[in-house]
């Protein structure tokens, strides 16, 4: 009986003993990795920061685009501080490396259309196509640009209404942008009688549109006779004009063209 006692003794003294070797030895390894995490914590902001500063310094890289970049770099940094630390407990960090290839790669297959966005989003950014203010127009989408994101687009159209467009349809169709250049020209067509005097009409329309002074003075507008039959002719005035005063001049000419055409006594087929 005392001998089994002693026995029991013995062991919660060598349990005690082995306990307390564990704690001081993981305590160390415990405070390493708690001062490793902090480190690489800081470190990571640090280098993010860094790193926004920089790519943003780069002609034509947008702010969205820039903040993109410098997350996937900062959550990288995290992800490599977090497997040292395990492995400073002796866990197989290559083990774990392969598991999140393999996660990565099935969370792509998942989301692929969702990767498309972000591609599109990263390509409309860099290549720049319109930027936010600009009015676009593809084959199923057309409006204001508000905001480009990395997934999709938002735009306001015509009539006011909220669009929004996922970035890998801006980018897998052809984009018009009415927005980008500085002129633009217009084509305005009217039809006068066959019988009335065109010389008069040509020389009408042309009067009209040099007396804009919105109108450019270069190339200077030009009225020419664009179909003749045997009871209409059509005339053709060609112009350009500063992109934003593009509508506003058109609608000025056109009730010029009228009132002016009305005084003379032609009509306007």
């Amino acid at each position: 009986m005392e001998q089994q006692a002693t026995d029991a003794i013995l062991a919660t003294r060598t349990a005690l003993s082995q306990a307390s070797a564990l704690a001081v030895q993981y305590s160390f390894s415990i405070l390493g990795a708690l001062i490793l995490l902090i480190l690489g914590w800081v470190m990571a902001s640090f280098v993010s920061r860094w790193a926004f500063e920089g790519i943003s310094r780069v002609r034509g890289i947008d702010e969205t685009l820039a903040r993109f970049f410098t997350n996937v770099l900062h959550y990288a940094l995290l992800i490599l501080v977090f497997i040292t630390v395990l492995g400073q407990f002796g866990v197989q960090t290559a083990s774990i490396i392969a598991a999140l290839g393999a996660a990565g790669l099935a969370i792509g297959l998942a989301l692929q259309g969702t990767l498309q966005n972000i591609a599109a989003g990263i390509m409309l950014l860099v290549l720049r196509p319109f930027r936010v203010g600009e009015y676009i127009a593809t084959a199923t989408v057309a409006g204001t640009v508000r905001e480009i994101g990395l997934f999709a687009t938002e735009l306001r159209t015509a009539d006011g209404l909220y669009l929004l467009a996922p970035n890998s349809t801006l980018w897998n169709t052809p984009i018009t942008n009415y927005s980008r250049e500085k002129t633009r020209k217009n084509d305005l067509m009217i039809n006068v009688r066959a019988g009335d005097d065109v010389d008069l009409a040509i020389k009408m329309l042309t009067d009209i549109a040099q007396a804009d002074s919105r109108v450019e003075k270069s190339p200077q507008p030009k009225t020419y006779i664009d179909a003749v039959t045997s009871d209409k002719i059509t005339l053709m005035l060609r112009y350009w004009v500063k992109t934003g005063e593009w509508e506003d001049v058109r609608r000025d000419i056109i009730s010029r063209m009228k009132a002016s055409f009305d005084e003379k006594g032609l009509p306007i087929l």
